[in-house]
């Protein structure tokens, strides 16, 4: 069995005493704990696949909170010299500041400081600190900017479309390789989809890569085999992404999908997308009184992108329940409000699918994650609710609007199912259970960590249509 499925039994939870030791951060008790239990015969098969994958989440969860108290003083020192104690404090318990316990003391998420700058443009200008990427600096000039642009002309033309190249890379750290390693290497490429066309692998290197078919849902190049010099990976792919306008205020067309069609798009899918107590009282919350499925849907997507705040999140390897706790801390990043909006759909009685890859502008390539939702009369639309939340922050509240029912072109979609599995299985853990954005590596004896591998992705070419 591939063992990343074990993530799918980690809502079983833990026993209390190892839950304990996990919260205090005395991580290496936890393990002895799981240890032992794990080597009983008659451990039922749900929770050894929770505490296997929990062992590992614990393994992996401390680089991801590096810095003490005084060393997160510091690291925001660095810019703003006057930053107080109480300063920090009050971000602490106001949930801008991530932290967890390690042996009983608070450690201060990595990215705790980017996060800040971020989603809060005042402080990101006190620090005199440009975070780059769409999300943060478009729309706040005042000026009709890229996307404000290509909105207009979707708008006045129906569809705008983009021919883009990317080439993205992956290499094993000089210090993690020795000559004659087995390494099998995966890196996501464009996948066929209602957006997509003319995809072609136009190089890839080294040669032999295997490319999955295009209706992959995570399709890859993967390559595997043992080398004498450290390779870098990489491929370099075109495509053309179009995005349909959907105008929302008039009745739809589209034809109704068979119910079997959709029922894959209602369920539950552990761990992560669940119809918790809490989540199902929110939803009849959210649509109480709402008589169709699109005014349930805005419902919730207005929920999410006037109210939840924008911040960086640890690895996805070590979250646990990542819909329901965002539901309660009002805090996650592009994936996880995205699985809130999935889930809060599902459990309305609407469809609801993950989608993902990258966001592909002419001077900007990152990963990103968005849904789509099914509506009757309509068909499927697209919902970004981090973009939504990006133009609250930028006061653009018709780009809000815009990102429910619609995406811009600048998309590359390389995965249509959260947790979907590779067509060339891997052997050992992923960097990432859940999505693939980046790439994944691996040896002989174990998947490799984020930490271990750079990787890299360009837009070489982009021409509107």
């Amino acid at each position: 069995m591939d063992i990343n499925h074990t993530f799918r039994s980690l809502h079983v939870g833990l026993p209390e005493d190892i839950l304990r030791r996990k919260l205090y951060g005395d991580f290496e008790g936890a393990i002895r704990l799981i240890d032992q239990r794990l080597e009983r015969k008659d451990l039922p098969q749900a929770l050894r696949d929770c505490m296997t994958a929990q062992r590992e989440m614990m393994l992996r969860t401390p680089p991801d909170y590096p810095f003490d108290r005084e060393q997160a003083l510091a690291r925001v020192r660095a810019y703003i010299p006057d930053f107080s104690e109480e300063e920090f404090d009050q971000r602490v318990d106001a949930g801008k500041i991530g932290w967890i316990y390690l042996n009983g003391q608070p450690r201060y998420f990595a990215r705790f400081f980017e996060t800040m700058c971020k989603a809060e443009p005042p402080f990101a200008q006190r620090a005199n600190f440009q975070m780059h990427g769409v999300e943060s600096i478009a729309g706040i000039s005042g000026k009709e900017d890229r996307l404000e642009r290509c909105h207009r002309l979707m708008r006045e033309n129906g569809q705008v479309s983009n021919r883009i190249r990317i080439r993205a890379s992956l290499r094993l750290k000089d210090e993690f390789f020795t000559p004659g390693m087995f390494l099998r290497a995966h890196l996501p490429i464009p996948a066929a989809c209602a957006q997509q066309r003319d995809i072609v692998i136009e190089t890839m290197t080294p040669a032999g890569g295997v490319i999955d078919p295009e209706d992959a849902l995570q399709r890859t190049v993967c390559w595997e085999g043992t080398w004498e010099e450290n390779p870098e990976f990489s491929v370099t792919y075109s495509y053309i992404h179009t995005a349909q306008f959907h105008d929302l205020s008039k009745p739809g067309t589209a034809e109704l999908a068979a119910p079997e069609e959709l029922a894959s798009y209602l369920r539950e899918e552990p761990p992560h997308i669940l119809f918790t107590p809490y989540l199902r009282a929110l939803t009849e919350e959210l649509t109480e009184g709402k008589e169709t499925p699109l005014e349930k849907a805005r419902s919730i997507y207005d929920f999410i992108t006037l109210n939840m705040k924008y911040t960086f999140m640890p690895a996805y390897f070590g979250l646990e329940n990542i819909a329901e706790n965002c539901a309660r801390s009002f805090t996650g990043d592009c994936g996880v409000f995205a699985l809130l909006f999935i889930t809060l759909c599902r459990c309305a009685g609407i469809p609801a699918q993950w989608q993902s890859g990258l966001t592909a502008e002419p001077d900007f390539c990152g990963g990103h994650d968005w849904t789509l939702f099914y509506v009757p009369g309509h068909g499927w639309l697209y919902a970004d609710p981090s973009y939504g939340t990006a133009a609250v922050r930028a006061g653009k509240e018709e780009r809000r609007k815009f990102y429910f029912g619609n995406l811009d072109p600048y998309r590359m979609v390389a995965n249509r199912q959260f947790q979907g599995a590779f067509a060339v299985a891997k052997s050992h853990w992923r960097a990432d259970p859940y999505d693939n954005q980046v790439g994944e590596l691996e040896t002989v004896g174990r998947g490799l960590c984020y930490e271990e591998f750079d990787r890299s992705k360009t837009v070489l070419l982009h021409e509107e249509l």
